[in-house]
């Protein structure tokens, strides 16, 4: 059996990394970075002072693109591609959150196509294997692993639609990864983004493609990610616990990317998409439900994922485990405060009105296909409606 295996060139991973972000462009011969970031990244000097001005002490002259969104849109990536096509860069530096790497990935993408290109002509099932620059991802959040995969989501603004974008030309050509940079992040990004790792983990080890390269990850990350979750949640500066957080994050990317994930992203997508849910938080919403919905379809596996995250014994049977891992995801969305959809404000109505078309847009991603439980429409319209309340 032949296993492909994508990756960056290089990850450089430890506190303090960030700070050799010049040699790192040195070591690919490139030197005129657009740093694609966000408005609060600005605001908040932390760009200025951890990248551009150590750049800049280099010699380097970076450019700054800093109108990223929380959910990257096509308009968007669109404005950015011609920021990018004014200039004479050589590579694209995403820093941030999942949606200034994504976007940095989305803008190298589409600034390869011909004319008149919109983001959708890329939208899976196409396959985005052309870039026009390389990009270089620093993650300031331990969650979306963007800085290790080759994809990239994106709204469709005329839509209302999270498209999920894949291929080579979306695998970023290096990372650097800092856990100094996630000491300040809130307590409420850092349980979605930690819980979105997680999942990420998750589904990458239960998926229907998953192989031995990418279990060797997805099992490594949960061994990392779930005895520290709670830790980093209530002591934000326990560098131990960050550290680690970071590193399983960039884990669980490299399993998923290499396998895929499954139904909790596929429903997740469009949540986020109609009702402006950050991603990591309704990932939490879904997890223990769809864990539910599947655990007996591939009960070894989810299992050995209990047994991975420290929730079971290797001397329980693998039904006791499956449970035991159902009991610790549902404690794990109460111990970090994670509302449901009708605690976090969303109207009844309207999340009943639109459950056909979120279930249709789930589909529709390819990602349910993973799943150990391949559901139906239905099937997947009676979860929106359990997760709820």
């Amino acid at each position: 059996m032949i296993t492909s295996f994508q990756s960056p060139r290089l990850l450089l991973i430890g506190g303090g990394a960030v700070a050799k972000a010049a040699e790192v462009l040195a070591q690919f011969g490139l030197s005129r970075p657009l740093v694609v970031t966000d408005p609060f990244m600005v605001s908040s000097g932390t760009v200025e002072r951890a990248l551009a001005a150590p750049l800049r002490a280099a010699g380097i002259d970076p450019v700054l693109f800093s109108d990223t969104v929380p959910d990257p849109t096509d308009t968007v990536i669109e404005a950015g591609v011609a920021i990018l096509k004014s200039g004479t860069f050589d590579c694209l530096l995403g820093f941030g959150g999942g949606s200034p790497m994504d976007t940095a990935k989305a803008m190298a993408i589409l600034a390869a196509a011909p004319a008149g290109a919109k983001m959708r002509d890329f939208k899976v099932p196409a396959q985005a294997n052309a870039a026009a620059l390389p990009v270089i991802c620093v993650p300031t959040t331990a969650g979306t692993g963007s800085e290790a995969t080759r994809f990239t989501v994106i709204t469709d603004t005329e839509r209302d639609e999270k498209m999920l974008i894949a291929g080579l030309g979306a695998l970023p050509l290096a990372a650097i990864v800092d856990y100094e940079l996630t000491f300040s992040v809130p307590p409420r990004t850092t349980a979605d983004t930690g819980i979105d790792s997680l999942t990420h983990a998750l589904e990458a080890f239960v998926s229907k493609r998953a192989n031995d390269e990418s279990d060797e990850y997805a099992l490594r990350a949960m061994r990392l990610i779930a005895p520290n979750l709670r830790t980093v949640y209530a002591e934000p500066r326990n560098a131990m616990a960050r550290a680690t957080m970071m590193k399983g994050a960039t884990f669980a990317g490299l399993a998923f990317s290499n396998s895929s994930v499954a139904l909790v992203h596929g429903m997740s997508r469009p949540i986020g998409a109609h009702f402006h849910v950050p991603h990591g938080l309704s990932n939490a919403m879904l997890l223990p439900a769809v864990t539910a919905f599947g655990l007996n379809d591939a009960l070894p596996r989810y299992a050995e994922a209990a047994r991975a995250m420290g929730v079971a014994s290797a001397a329980e049977g693998d039904q006791a485990a499956g449970a035991k891992l159902v009991e610790e995801l549902t404690a794990l969305n109460r111990d970090l405060a994670v509302p449901t959809p009708e605690r976090h404000g969303i109207d009844a109505a309207k999340w009943d009105g639109l459950i056909p078309t979120m279930a249709q847009q789930a589909l529709a991603s390819g990602s349910p296909a993973n799943n150990p439980r391949v559901p139906d429409a239905a099937e997947i319209e009676a979860l929106y409606r359990k997760v709820y309340r």
